[in-house]
């Protein structure tokens, strides 16, 4: 299950950094999938959409931090918890419930990320 942040963020920008797959972004900033990760060639979103890594797409959120789902892993293979939740100091980096992926998923998002 990827990891979402909530309304209750307060923007301190804690979690963006100590994101391995650099799926974090600032509100308002648009994202891309070769930002922090190794994909070359075309790679497959969550929703089944091919695209071109390089290609920005809009912001999930104006107003506060974003995880975009198709890079997060919750840190699976990198470290034993995701770490935008451990560092939080308002408790705002929960389970996705609309993103439910197992283990062996979350790992295989992470081999397609880091090539």
């Amino acid at each position: 299950m990827a990891i979402k942040i909530t309304d209750e963020c307060i923007n301190c920008g804690a979690c963006e950094p100590e994101c391995p797959n650099n799926a974090i972004y600032e509100g308002g900033v648009e994202w891309k999938i070769a930002d922090g990760t190794e994909v070359s060639g075309q790679y497959t979103l969550m929703d089944g959409t091919s695209v071109d890594p390089d290609e920005n797409f809009a912001p999930i959120s104006d107003d506060v931090y974003y995880i975009v789902p198709s890079k997060c892993t919750e840190c699976q293979g990198f470290h034993e918890e995701p770490q935008c939740a451990a560092v939080c100091p308002v408790d705002c980096c929960v389970p996705d419930e609309m993103y439910e992926e197992t283990v062996e998923e979350l790992m295989e998002k992470k081999a397609n990320l880091h090539q």
